[in-house]
């Protein structure tokens, strides 16, 4: 005959469960304790089954943070991207991007060209969201925002501590470049950036102009020569040379309905990609 079993004190086992930080098997342990009870579990597989949760809890929540700090564009998936509209850009190669992470050890880069409206920004803001959701941090902003930012930090003498408060991101994307004003003072500080993020932390850049074009951001040749030559030594280049998706809307408009199209481009972009 079996010992009666010792009745669980519950509001401790809550205490102790806060204690160790497992908010998870607070809420779940009731639950998985009855089923065990009623299936005869062995207590290693109650214990691998809560702990599993509490788990996948933290990856969910770790997530919901790191998407809410990476300031990703809304919608923007590798499953909505038109690869086959685009057909420069492999999908194999982008999936293999965000499935490893030997080039984000390294500090190496991404660089996507192409006309406004391409979909550059929403390529980038989705490798963004597969890299957070494998585990990766991200921030995403408009060049334009994050150099005024930098600006400001060395008015107020900050500039370093703001630069380095960016190593954080295991990348970080800088969407329209060529949109920063050749101005000594803007392009300075993103030049500072790019110097210190060199072979440490990455970076996925998206420009409408090629290098050849550069000289338009950077007033120095010779800063415009050493920012190219940091951002190419460890990079891969993806050129989306296709039709503007806003431009092929115009015209499907004035086309008027049942008429077949002059070229494929980007497609399933809900309206907020009008804003690529």
């Amino acid at each position: 005959m079996s010992a009666p079993q010792t009745p669980i004190d519950a509001a401790r086992l809550s205490l102790l469960l806060n204690e160790l930080r497992l908010p998870a098997i607070k809420v779940l342990w009731p639950q998985f304790a009855e089923t065990a009870d009623k299936e005869g579990w062995p207590a290693a597989r109650f214990l691998a089954a809560i702990a599993e949760h509490e788990l996948a809890e933290r990856d969910r929540r770790r997530i919901e943070r790191h998407l809410a700090e990476g300031k990703l564009l809304p919608g923007k998936t590798l499953e909505s991207f038109a690869f086959e509209a685009v057909p420069m850009i492999s999908k194999a190669q982008v999936m293999a991007i965000v499935a490893g992470d030997a080039w984000l050890g390294k500090g190496a880069n991404l660089l996507l060209f192409g006309p406004p409206g391409g979909g550059k920004s929403h390529l980038a803001s989705a490798i963004g969201l597969a890299l957070i959701e494998n585990g990766y941090r991200v921030l995403f902003t408009r060049t334009t925002d994050l150099v005024q930012k930098l600006q400001i930090a060395r008015r107020d003498l900050s500039l370093e501590a703001a630069i380095n408060r960016l190593d954080r991101f295991d990348l970080l994307i800088l969407d329209d470049l060529a949109y920063v004003t050749k101005d000594q003072a803007e392009t300075s500080v993103l030049f500072e950036l790019i110097s210190a993020r060199y072979e440490r932390r990455s970076m996925l850049i998206t420009a409408n102009q090629p290098f050849g074009e550069w000289n338009k951001v950077f007033p120095d040749p010779a800063m415009t020569l050493a920012a190219v030559d940091r951002l190419v030594h460890h990079a891969t280049i993806f050129e989306l040379n296709v039709e503007s998706y806003r431009r092929r809307q115009a015209i499907e408009r004035k086309r008027g309905p049942g008429r077949p199209t002059a070229q494929a481009t980007i497609a399933n972009l809900a309206e907020a990609d009008l804003a690529d």
